[in-house]
C-alpha cells in the first residue's frame, strides 16, 4: 500500500512588519522577524511557506510585498501569500514580488468571482481558497472573515464546493477552535472538506 507523501508547509501569520502568535486568532503577541523565520524553517525542510497578514483586509494596507521579496532572496520553496488581497492588481503586486500562490478569504466571500479572475488569469495552482472556519453544532462549521472577526453565514463545506466550482487550485483550512492551541488537527473539519473536494487541503 502507498502512502501519500505528506508537505510540510509552515504558515507564518504577519502583523505590520512582524510574525505574530495567538490563540483561535486572537490573543496575538509578537515573535519577531518573518523573514528570520521563513528561512530557519527552509533550513529545516519546509516544503512551503505561507505567509497571512491578519490586519491587511481590516485596514487595507499590507507590507506583505517588501516582506516577499526579501524572503525570496534567501528562501527556494514555493511561497503562498494572503491578507488583504481585493483586486487582480493586488495578486500581480504579490507576484512581481516573488509570491508563487495568493491565498484570499475575505475578498472571495463578498465577491467569489474573485476566485474565477485570478484563476483564468494566472491558472488554478496559483489560486488558494483561504477558509476560517467555527464550529457551530454538530457536523456544522460556519465560516468567518476578517482572520476570524466576522460571521458571514455560510457553511464551510458549501463554501469549499463552491471555492472549487470558481477555480481555486488549492484549500488553506484554518480551524478558529483549535487555532494556536497545541492540541493538533481538527481531523472532523478536515475530513468533511476532503470528503467533497478533488483539490489538495492544506490544514
Amino acid at each position: 500500500m502507498k502512502h501519500k507523501k505528506v508537505r510540510l508547509i509552515s504558515r507564518l501569520d504577519i502583523k505590520g512588519p512582524n510574525l505574530i502568535k495567538g490563540i483561535h486568532l486572537e490573543g496575538l503577541r509578537v515573535l519577531g522577524d518573518p523573514q528570520d523565520y521563513a528561512t530557519k524553517y527552509y533550513a529545516q525542510g519546509a516544503d512551503e511557506i505561507i505567509y497571512i497578514d491578519i490586519v491587511a483586509s481590516l485596514y487595507g494596507r499590507s507590507k506583505l510585498p517588501e516582506i516577499v521579496s526579501r524572503t525570496v532572496e534567501e528562501v527556494f520553496v514555493p511561497l503562498t501569500v494572503g491578507g488583504g488581497i481585493r483586486s487582480i492588481d493586488d495578486v500581480t503586486e504579490l507576484l512581481r514580488a516573488g509570491a508563487d500562490k495568493v491565498a484570499i478569504n475575505t475578498a472571495a466571500v463578498q465577491r467569489p468571482e474573485l476566485i474565477n479572475e485570478v484563476s483564468r488569469k494566472f491558472g488554478s495552482q496559483c489560486m488558494v481558497l483561504s477558509i476560517e472556519a467555527k464550529k457551530q453544532s454538530e457536523n456544522h462549521w460556519e465560516v468567518y472573515t476578517d482572520s476570524g472577526r466576522e460571521k458571514t453565514g455560510i457553511d464551510v463545506v458549501d463554501w469549499a464546493q463552491e471555492g472549487v466550482r470558481q477555480g481555486a487550485g488549492e484549500i488553506l483550512l484554518t480551524s478558529i477552535d483549535a487555532e494556536g492551541t497545541k492540541k493538533g488537527f481538527d481531523i472532523e473539519l478536515i475530513k468533511s472538506i476532503t470528503a467533497v473536494v478533488n483539490i489538495p487541503v492544506i490544514a
